[in-house]
């Protein structure tokens, strides 16, 4: 579904990711993991296209979409749930949901995905006249989701998911994730906490300092010893 190739991203003088390269097979969650800083956001940027300064390759499908402006890549399939949620606050549920789904015109595809996203978030049903800025910080998050998922993805790109959110509201989206994936969505997971993203994911990468230190399993990387020391909250 995703193939990275060498891929760098610049800021002026400073590299931010260098030289990474990594795969999302069809169907599966990857997590990337690593600490504030990594390189993680700037990656996932990187992939779709809001950062200028860019080398390497990326692939999507059978795709090289690397020269593509951020609109075609999503028209193509790529959405993203992004750091910090930024929903609309002036617009209400219903009217968020349905710009996730822009370039979909058919309005029995519109009705049916928007029924599935509030079978998934039944309290957005109950929002759905309310304005963005009135919902908990939770029920903002559900709504980036579900603004995701109106739109059709192939790829979905999850961005800090866990960011300023309480405890109850963390393990609830991430056992939305767990069931998403069920169903057969490809899940790119970028994720400061390590143990959430893990328990969820089929493989992960480790980013430090712009560069991938480290991939496996993730049951495997659950059990090595320099992440549950680093990432896990181990001795």
């Amino acid at each position: 579904m995703l193939k990275i190739e060498e891929l760098s991203v610049f800021y002026g003088e400073y590299q931010a990711v260098k030289n990474i390269s990594f795969e999302v097979g069809k169907g599966e969650l990857v997590a990337f993991i690593g600490a504030n800083g990594a390189g993680k956001t700037s990656t996932i940027r990187a992939i779709l296209g809001l950062v200028e300064h860019v080398n390497g390759r990326i692939w999507f499908g059978s795709q090289d979409v690397s020269p593509s402006p951020s609109h075609v890549r999503v028209k193509e399939g790529m959405r993203v749930i992004p750091e910090g949620r930024k929903i609309f606050p002036e617009l209400t549920v219903a009217q968020n949901l349905r710009i996730g789904a822009y370039f979909i015109k058919d309005t029995s595809r519109l009705e049916h995905n928007r029924k599935w996203v509030y079978s998934l978030f039944p309290v957005l049903a109950q929002r759905e006249n309310q304005l963005g800025r009135s919902l908990s910080g939770g029920e903002q998050q559900m709504l980036a989701i579900a603004r995701a998922l109106m739109g059709e993805p192939k790829l979905l790109l999850i961005d800090e998911v866990s960011m300023g959110l309480m405890p109850i509201f963390v393990d609830r989206v991430f056992d939305l994730i767990k069931k998403i994936h069920s169903e057969g969505m490809t899940i790119l997971l970028v994720e400061q906490n390590a143990k959430k993203a893990l328990a969820v994911a089929d493989r992960g990468y480790v980013l430090e300092t712009g560069s991938i230190t480290l991939q496996d399993s993730a049951a495997n990387l659950e059990k090595n010893p320099l992440i549950v020391s680093a990432y896990l909250g181990g001795n």
